[in-house]
């Protein structure tokens, strides 16, 4: 037990997500952390706009998603189905209304009401210049795992904490916390871990709260760096250091207005990245295909528009889930089947999820303006019970 504590002390809580958000249009909803996801099922006619999606241009990803999940008790069958020759995309809308069942998903706010509404969000994969040796304007380094992270599963130790992972170190016979970024900048245990050296250190910090994204080479060649693990310390956004000081106001603090200001006082670059202790690690993944994204959590690769991260503790991943939410940054309405492929150490809720937007300058300008209010409707196969929560019986909405 006095190991476990120790590594409890290392950090339960890490993050690999956290978007910058560019100020909405309208005022974004708080994001609602501790509750628990009510699942209610309910007829396809009551899912907002899912007459009008154009569902079949989410088959690809389902099907993709399909190649892990079909092992699993609860997808064989569904994913057997979608996987043979005869299906198509074109019958996607019937496919899902006869071999799924739909779910409202809800939650108790903090005086027990049900609420059915949730902070969505966006990310995008950026692309940024860099080198595989340092100089001239390449002096940013990005770093794979450091051979001294610790990870530890703390349900193999007590099955109660199944899916729970800490990271440290050792310290003579003692397990303590992984160092904080600032630490990081002095230390010796980086050495030799170099992937890339970058042009841009406010790239470098953006491609950490992405989690993943392409450098481009001196050459022309492309490469990936795909997410490989994090230091074990908590998330802390740089946003909100910056608003609590006084430095910009909260609810203009986004990712072009932390640009700016940082690159008027570059002199106070290091402070504001230390505020967030948390450091991602990358590996190297060669592009194939430059049409196809990174790979998620579960395993297979993002589709712009139609993957989403969310709270695995909260909603199965892999699941298809149903978006009915606004455009970045106004009131028009984007509704959409999305599939729940990825997650983030920032992605902590049961109405929450991060759209992603695809690659590029442009996904990042729309990804940055998207901080918006929305519902979620779980797809589960027929017959199936949705974990974690337990189903609770059809009733009315409360809009």
């Amino acid at each position: 037990m006095r190991f476990v504590a120790v590594i409890v002390v290392a950090g339960l809580l890490q993050a690999c997500g956290g978007k910058p958000a560019q100020k909405p249009a309208v005022p974004a909803p708080a994001e609602v952390i501790g509750a628990e996801a009510r699942f209610e099922r309910t007829d396809w006619s009551r899912i907002d706009g899912w007459v009008a999606d154009e569902v079949e241009q989410a088959w690809g990803a389902f099907v993709a998603g399909c190649g892990a999940l079909r092992a699993r008790p609860d997808w064989k069958n569904v994913c057997d189905l979608a996987r043979q020759p005869g299906a198509r995309s074109a019958d996607a809308r019937r496919f899902f209304e006869t071999q799924f069942d739909a779910y409202r998903i809800s939650y108790g706010d903090a005086n027990g009401r049900p609420k059915d509404t949730g902070l969505i969000t966006a990310y995008y994969e950026p692309v940024l210049r860099g080198a595989r040796t340092p100089g001239g304007a390449f002096k940013v380094p990005l770093y794979g795992v450091p051979d001294d992270l610790l990870i530890v599963d703390l349900g193999e130790l007590y099955p109660a904490l199944k899916g729970e992972r800490v990271r440290g170190r050792l310290q003579g016979k003692r397990v303590v916390p992984y160092y904080e970024r600032g630490a990081l900048e002095t230390n010796a245990a980086l050495k030799g871990k170099e992937l890339v050296w970058v042009d841009d250190a406010v790239d470098a910090f953006f491609l950490q709260i992405q989690g993943s994204g392409r450098v481009l080479l001196p050459n022309g060649q492309s490469i990936r760096l795909a997410y490989a693990d994090v230091n074990g310390q908590p998330y802390r956004s740089i946003g909100r250091y910056l608003a609590d000081r006084g430095y910009l106001p909260l609810e203009q603090t986004s990712a072009s207005s932390i640009r700016d200001w940082l690159a008027a006082h570059p002199e106070r670059s290091a402070e504001v990245f230390n505020a967030n202790p948390s450091v991602v690690f990358f590996r190297e993944e060669r592009i194939v295909d430059a049409s196809i994204g990174p790979k998620g959590a579960l395993g297979v690769p993002l589709t712009a528009g139609r993957s989403i991260a969310i709270d695995p503790r909260q909603l199965p991943l892999g699941a298809p889930v149903f978006l009915s939410t606004t455009a970045p940054g106004s009131t028009t309405p984007l509704m959409r089947l999305t599939l729940a492929q990825d997650t983030g150490g920032a992605i902590r809720g049961p109405v929450r999820a991060d759209l992603f937007w695809g690659l590029g300058h442009e996904a990042g300008m729309q990804a940055g303006n998207m901080k918006q209010e929305g519902r979620l409707w779980l797809l589960w196969p027929k017959g199936r019970t949705p974990p974690p929560a337990t189903v609770a019986t059809p009733g009315p909405t409360t809009r």
